[in-house]
């Protein structure tokens, strides 16, 4: 039966709408001024101009482009591999020993990223990964791993241990099973937690700024960082990469709304 959502209902979506989109318009419209119409009272009646756009538009945007490509699917990839056979092997073991994991993981997870900086820094210095794609990778890794560990946990566990038993019985090995049967009913997980990763390791920074000892390895996040300077701040130039940035984030998560939606009510209810 549809029930029609209420006057208050209506009120907060109306509301929330306007919270959200708001800031979005105001972005979108200081992109297209120039930077004498930025300060100026009248912000819905300017000029349109693309040269914000025509200067964001170089080498450093696309370099900055392809290094957060790199780290957000090298993360995702890295993550992926040791998250789903952790997963599963907490979701089919019980006891002391997995109770103690699933705390750690807990504890790991509530770390603030600020605190790992310094002594990741020493590291990567002592095995020669600064100044490198791939000690920003392994930094996002060893952050986002018990993340994606404690959120496809429960979809391994919603996989029934019939399956595999039926498995076994018609001569399946275990590694076989897992990769025919066992994740394949819990693909919906993987792809979930894979898109939450790539997503959050897209907007990598901290580590970014504090490894790469060049700036012309900085990411899409540092990149829009230096926009402000202690000269001020181009207005223009920060909202218009701003956008740019955006869009392929923003196909991502168009393109994988639904299966992220459903995934994450499968997982929250099993």
């Amino acid at each position: 039966m549809n029930v029609k959502a209420g006057p208050v209902a209506i009120f907060i979506k109306a509301l929330m709408t306007l919270l959200y989109g708001l800031p979005l318009v105001w972005i979108i419209m200081t992109s297209f001024k120039s930077s004498s119409d930025v300060m100026n009272s009248s912000n819905f009646f300017f000029r349109p101009v693309v040269t914000a756009y025509v200067e964001s538009l170089n080498g450093d945007l696309f370099r900055a482009l392809g290094q957060s490509v790199l780290i957000a699917t090298g993360t995702t990839v890295l993550v992926l591999l040791i998250a789903i056979p952790a997963a599963y092997g907490l979701a089919r073991t019980s006891g002391i020993l997995t109770t103690i994991g699933l705390g750690l993981l807990i504890v790991f997870q509530m770390m603030p990223q600020t605190a790992t900086v310094i002594p990741l820094f020493q590291v990567f210095s002592d095995w020669f990964l600064l100044d490198s794609t791939f000690g920003v990778i392994i930094a996002d890794t060893a952050l986002l791993t018990p993340f994606a560990v404690i959120l496809l946990r429960p979809f391994f566990r919603a996989v029934p241990p019939q399956l595999e038993e039926a498995a076994s019985i018609d001569g399946s090995n275990t590694l076989r099973t897992f990769l025919q049967i066992v994740l394949p009913v819990a693909r919906n997980g993987v792809a979930t937690a894979g898109t939450l990763i790539f997503l959050l390791a897209w907007g990598e920074f901290l580590f970014a700024v504090n490894f790469f000892l060049t700036p012309n390895n900085y990411p899409l996040s540092a990149l829009l960082a230096q926009q402000v300077s202690a000269f001020g701040i181009n207005w223009p130039g920060l909202m218009a990469l701003a956008v740019l940035t955006s869009i392929p984030i923003l196909i991502v998560f168009s393109s994988t709304y639904r299966l992220l939606k459903d995934g994450l009510t499968v997982g929250a209810v099993k």
